[in-house]
């Protein structure tokens, strides 16, 4: 049973020695991102978390979970005290995480992702009707916008929002008992995005932010924010967007994006890889410069102060994205919108392979919680020794050649 002294203590025998996967880089790796957890227990169930991630094939309960590194029968309850009861603040981790992801290469973006996760009952903190674009259906699921940090191939979150939708604004009694401080509130997808940035920008170098918002009707919002905070910018944005575009002999017009880029008189070829000859397919993109109808975001001396492009040709899809990097070459801008994609992956193998859906509390706190030790597995698993192998770390031993085999997530990504 559990000490009842010290409910959220481990078993037994739930440690981390022993662990089969990188047992002394990921015990440093654990011990750097949650040096600040007051309690030895704590940071040892931390780890213990995060090693159990790594090491469980399947579904990712807490159960499951704690049988990987334990056969103590209070380990189960150990870990869901620790993630849904124990009152650690989670921003110290994401922050260390964050600084350990720019020491693995150069961060080229900020991403802005979104986490759907679906959920059955209405108890789960947050969880709402959302409408998801990427499945092109409607859930009843939590909402979390994530921003990552883009390094080689790699897309690390570090930072996270919850969207509190409809009564989790309201109720007082539901709020109290998910336990949302009154800081927290409901807020649009462009304030959370300005949210996360801010936060990014507090503490490290700027980079350009990309951000795939088609279905938000106030892209533009977020488009004005960030030009006002004087960040570069690579926004998808819907095609029914409003913009003002002048043509050749300066008439100045207002109207849907889509309008614009079907009638764009600059246009640049790109090789795309994946062509069915030599490796690679000419695709087109076409470039109009716009500004936004209704506001000038843009600064006085430039009369259209985006370019708004889109790739065409079979294939391709049909996106439209606004970017004020009006000074680089195109393909520049382009390759950073490509960007979301790898944001959009990382999501999916988090889910698919690191638990970020099988949180099994309802509290906003141990949503955090978890969101934050999926993060630090995630991120081990792609930038860790494992997961980046490079000559200084040496070559894979028999046992990193198993896990390899049975992990995909952590085959090499990406090279210093």
């Amino acid at each position: 049973m559990v000490n009842s002294s010290d409910p959220y203590a481990p078993g037994p025998n739930m440690d981390v020695e022993g662990l089969r996967i990188g047992q002394s880089g990921l015990t440093d790796f654990c011990a750097h991102i949650f040096g600040h957890l007051s309690r030895v227990d704590q940071r040892r169930c931390a780890c213990a978390y995060v090693s159990a991630i790594l090491t469980t094939p399947g579904k990712k309960s807490l159960r499951r979970l704690a049988r990987t590194v334990s056969t103590s029968p209070a380990a189960a309850q150990s870990l869901r005290q620790f993630v849904n009861g124990s009152p650690w603040s989670w921003q110290p981790a994401l922050h260390e995480l964050a600084s350990w992801t720019r020491r693995r290469g150069p961060v080229t973006a900020w991403s802005i992702g979104r986490a759907f996760l679906p959920k059955r009952g209405e108890r789960s903190v947050g969880v709402h009707r959302h409408y998801d674009p990427f499945s092109n259906r409607t859930l009843s699921c939590q909402l979390g916008y994530g921003a990552f940090l883009s390094v080689g191939t790699a897309h690390i979150p570090v930072e996270w929002e919850l969207s509190l939708p409809g009564a989790w604004n309201d109720d007082i009694q539901l709020r109290r008992r998910a336990r949302i401080p009154d800081t927290e509130q409901g807020r649009p997808a462009w304030a959370h995005a300005l949210g996360l940035v801010d936060s990014l920008a507090s503490r490290m170098e700027p980079v350009p932010v990309v951000a795939d918002l088609r279905d938000e009707p106030d892209v533009g919002r977020l488009i004005q924010g960030l030009e006002q905070r004087g960040h570069d910018f690579v926004i998808a944005v819907p095609h029914r967007l409003r913009v003002r575009f002048s043509d050749h002999l300066g008439s100045r017009s207002t109207g849907p994006a889509a309008r614009y880029l079907a009638s764009a008189d600059t246009s640049v070829e790109m090789v795309v890889p994946g062509g069915p000859e030599d490796g690679g397919r000419v695709t087109r993109i076409l470039a109009v410069p716009v500004d936004l109808h209704g506001e000038r975001h843009g600064c006085a001396s430039a009369e259209d102060p985006y370019r708004l492009f889109a790739k065409v040709g079979p294939g391709e899809p049909d996106q439209a994205w606004i970017t004020n990097l009006r000074s680089c070459r195109l393909r520049e801008a382009v390759k950073l919108a490509e960007l979301s994609l790898g944001t959009s992956t990382a999501v999916s193998a988090m889910a698919r392979w690191f638990g970020l859906l099988d949180f099994e509390g309802r509290s906003f706190p141990g949503w955090h919680h978890h969101m934050t030790l999926v993060s630090a597995a995630y991120a081990y698993g792609r930038l860790g020794p494992l997961g980046d192998r490079s000559p200084n770390h040496g070559s894979y031993n028999t046992s990193d050649l198993a896990i390899l085999a049975q992990r995909p997530w952590l085959k090499p990504t990406y090279e210093h």
